[in-house]
């Protein structure tokens, strides 16, 4: 939980004030880790806001928005722990064929610069069954891709006693039909064991993509951190994982300005960087969060420092990107149609879509219709170091399932646009997870 999470909370609320007092019955509800940080804050800073929840009873939220409608005052309630996953709310998903899937809450790590920990509580694992259930009626109803969510998703079995229970999740997703894009966000290193890597390589439907945060790839800092991992342990798992998925395509987390870093350990860092050659790294500079122990660490690094690391650090991972998508000039390649990915597709006359691996691929639209959630296959004729682009006509398209579902929803909208369906949770945007801007703040977990 970063600290421009903070400003923007208090700005977006700022800016829907006065929405509300123009639209009445509107309700304002605030909730997860701020909001569980900040209980007794969001309602003095912002008194128009009807319900104030934690991360553990968003199961609650309906009858929280009620007891508010009712008594006109603003309701915070605040669980200390999660009694069942809220798998029974309505919910209306921004996206008609892509979903995220919630497969466990809470986190088992206690590294010192993150304060999610304390606000989630430990995790708490989903049962297999109810998670494949979900997913069953999901791509029922048109959706083709899920990214399997979690604190730590590669833990998942740590509750219910089997260390393999997350790559047997990730096969028992390759057998549902229907189901062709699989994904997951985000492991630990700690945790990612061989029989993952093998579940990845062997399920077709699980996508040639990995996250892995390295946060640091100083030994010191990385034990400063409570990451527990080494830079030698955190490269044996890339190797593999290229040795087993050719094509795969790594990001990353990292932290620059950690408390007590030097040079020489800020150096170690580019030297993963280097060796890993991630296909893009979401890179933020340390800030002090309260409730942490790195926050009360001696050895704080000067902004100037910090600044002056992290432009080096952002510099040298452009490069890396750029040259590794310059490898994808030439390739076929299968994407899924992407809804709002590409914010000129309008002047340039293309469409956007995401490859197996992830990266964001602009394309020459096609003369006939094509659906977010249809699938079309391009040839790559340019790299730039976020994306790519297919100038050339479009070999094939496949309309789907996804793509009918995608147009229902609209059709259904415009019939209807005043009446929406079930409750939107306020989870992570659904669809494909958007590449995250480089942050000038913040801890870096996830």
């Amino acid at each position: 939980m970063r600290e421009n999470a903070d400003n923007k909370l208090y700005g977006n609320l700022g800016h829907l004030a006065p929405k509300k007092a123009s639209r009445p019955g509107m309700q304002i509800a605030v909730g997860g880790c701020l909001a569980q940080k900040d209980r007794d804050t969001i309602v003095k800073k912002a008194p128009w806001v009807d319900v104030v929840f934690g991360t553990h009873n968003i199961g609650k939220l309906p009858v929280l928005l009620e007891r508010a409608r009712v008594q006109e005052e603003a309701q915070v309630e605040i669980a200390e722990s999660l009694e069942a996953f809220p798998s029974t709310l309505p919910t209306r998903r921004e996206s008609a064929y892509a979903a995220w899937v919630s497969i466990s809450v809470g986190c088992n790590n206690t590294c010192t610069f993150c304060i999610v920990p304390a606000l989630r509580g430990k995790e708490k694992d989903r049962r297999p069954g109810d998670i494949l259930a979900e997913i069953e009626a999901l791509v029922a109803e048109g959706v083709s891709e899920v990214t399997l969510l979690g604190q730590n998703v590669n833990a998942y079995g740590s509750d219910i006693g089997d260390r393999e229970a997350f790559s047997k999740l990730l096969r028992a997703c390759g057998k549902i039909e229907g189901l062709e894009r699989v994904r997951f966000t985000s492991p630990h290193p700690r945790d990612f064991t061989d029989d993952v890597i093998a579940a990845m390589a062997e399920t077709p439907n699980v996508m040639p993509q990995l996250h892995m945060p390295l946060q640091s790839g100083s030994d010191p800092v990385l034990k400063a951190m409570r990451r527990s991992y080494r830079q030698e342990r955190f490269l044996g798992i890339i190797e593999k994982v290229r040795a087993a998925i050719p094509h795969a395509a790594i990001s990353t987390d990292i932290i620059v300005g950690f408390p007590g870093e030097t040079e020489e350990d800020f150096e170690q860092t580019l030297h993963v960087v280097r060796e890993a050659r991630f296909a893009q790294a979401f890179t933020f500079q340390y800030s002090k969060r309260p409730g942490t122990p790195a926050a009360e660490m001696d050895g704080q690094i000067p902004k100037k420092v910090v600044q002056e690391r992290y432009e080096r650090l952002v510099a040298l991972q452009e490069e890396i990107s750029w040259e590794e998508n310059k490898k994808q000039v030439g390739r076929t390649l299968e994407l899924m149609v992407a809804e709002g990915e590409g914010r000129k597709d309008d002047s340039t006359h293309r469409l956007s879509g995401r490859a197996p691996d992830n990266r964001l691929v602009h394309f020459t639209k096609p003369d006939q219709e094509v659906r977010p959630g249809d699938v079309v296959t391009v040839e790559i004729t340019y790299a730039a170091p976020h994306h790519l682009l297919a100038e050339g006509p479009v070999l094939d398209v496949r309309r789907t399932r996804a793509g009918d579902a995608w147009e229902k929803r609209n059709a259904e909208k415009s019939a209807k646009p005043s009446q929406p369906a079930g409750v939107l949770l306020g989870l992570p945007k659904i669809g494909v997870p958007e590449p995250l801007p480089a942050a000038t703040s913040g801890c870096g977990c996830d």
